[in-house]
């Protein structure tokens, strides 16, 4: 009997962790994934990806942080019926370090030699010390913060 309720608590936690992990968002895009704001292929950008991650565990993937903050700048004009309230976090992927960053630790450097997939691109990085040699080393024009971040900036990539 003691086995068998073993065996049955351990079938419980698998189901409980599985579930737990269906809600959580996948960590890379999938082949199908598309940028909602230019409509891209994601996956085939893995260095530049961007996700925003809502409250129902649903995802948004980016090909690149400057698509990622003018879908920031009007959630429902890309995805009808989603809103900044609905974002759960935000990411990007540090360029030297090629991996997932939270987005408002970031230094993004602006004006690099650098060009993302849909051309310039604010570039990541989890260190400021990263982002100042990125910027001396490719001719950035200057560091900003998530909070920097507005439209005037985006307008000056396109």
């Amino acid at each position: 009997m003691k086995r068998v309720l073993s065996a049955w608590a351990g079938i419980a936690l698998l189901l409980l962790s599985t579930a737990a992990v269906a809600e959580e968002p996948a960590r890379r895009p999938t082949r199908t994934d598309k940028c909602p704001v230019c409509g891209m292929f994601v996956s085939r950008y893995p260095d530049w990806t961007a996700a925003v991650t809502f409250q129902d565990g649903t995802s948004a993937w980016f090909d690149g942080a400057k698509d990622l903050f003018k879908f920031l700048a009007e959630p429902g004009w890309f995805l009808p019926g989603k809103k900044a309230a609905d974002i759960r976090s935000v990411t990007v992927t540090d360029y030297y370090a090629v991996k997932a960053l939270e987005a408002k630790e970031a230094f993004f450097v602006v004006g690099s030699d650098v060009f993302g997939p849909m051309g310039r691109e604010l570039v990541p990085f989890g260190k400021r010390a990263e982002a100042e040699e990125f910027l001396r080393d490719h001719r950035g024009k200057k560091i900003l913060r998530f909070a920097d971040v507005n439209r005037a900036v985006l307008d000056g990539l396109d």
